[in-house]
């Protein structure tokens, strides 16, 4: 189990409660994720966009992809939301023993809101006591869990079976589009090189060839630069612009601001 304050983790369950707006922390998700929002809503920024997920929605997030979100609790109250994560192997052993498969690569929608069903409804509030209780989790159930989640959603929606049960890892992809693109998630440079599509050593040779310098520097550098957009030109403040643009705090963005442009950024 892992717990903080707004959230504990059980294996592959994820219940969140948040009682003032919280930027979650930005995701490679590896993960399909099936999520139910029980109270308030998620705005979430991806390569597709930015939307909101409102209280009640039930949703299917595609692996393999970044993703930033703000959770937003409603007036005098508190998020909350649970989510379930598909692990390659489960999905693996499902497919075989229901003999399921996807016809070939998944090229739909990233995101997929799944119609309002109070069986999966039902399913996710089975859940709650667990959070209370995790030593009553045992492996046997979690294993039953995540296969009564599967047949829940392949029953109401069968073409989702295209998403979940296609284990083909990204291909290649150009990787100057994508950092352009992608730069401002606050990730692993590992996690760019699987989603472009390479090993670790193969992006880092390839981004040195397109940019003539390392990842590291190139994301900082871009980075600031947006930053610098971002407060000069559109007034943000600095405590929110490390953030949208990929800085992890805001004492280290400031050090780096001002080595770059040679002023703190509240001064521009």
């Amino acid at each position: 189990m892992v717990q903080d304050n707004d959230h504990i983790l059980l294996n592959n369950l994820l219940y969140s409660c948040v009682d003032a707006a919280q930027r979650g922390n930005e995701q490679f998700v590896a993960e399909h994720s099936l999520g139910y929002v029980i109270a308030g809503e998620v705005q979430c920024t991806t390569a597709d966009g930015m939307g909101n997920v409102k209280e009640g929605t039930i949703g299917l997030i595609k692996r393999n992809q970044l993703l930033k979100t703000v959770k937003m609790p409603p007036p005098g109250g508190e998020f909350k939301a649970i989510n379930i994560f598909f692990g390659q192997d489960i999905l693996r052993r499902y497919s075989m023993e229901n003999n399921i498969h996807a016809a070939g690569p998944y090229l739909g929608e990233k995101y997929r809101v799944l119609p309002d069903d109070p069986f999966i409804k039902g399913y996710f509030e089975s859940l709650l006591p667990y959070f209370d209780q995790p030593g009553r989790l045992s492996n046997t159930m979690i294993e039953l869990k995540t296969k009564e989640a599967l047949e829940l959603v392949l029953k109401i929606e069968p073409s989702l079976k295209e998403l979940l049960f296609d284990f083909a890892e990204p291909h290649k992809i150009n990787l100057e589009a994508f950092m352009n693109q992608n730069y401002m998630y606050n990730v692993p440079v590992d996690n760019f090189a699987k989603l472009t599509g390479r090993s670790l050593a193969a992006f880092k040779r390839d981004f040195g060839k397109i940019f003539n310098t390392s990842p590291g520097q190139w994301l900082q550098e871009k980075r600031l630069n947006e930053a610098y957009y971002l407060i000069k030109e559109k007034g943000i403040k600095p405590s929110a612009a490390y953030l949208d643009v990929g800085f992890e705090n805001l004492s280290h963005f400031s050090f780096a601001f001002k080595k770059a442009f040679g002023v703190s950024p509240s001064l521009i």
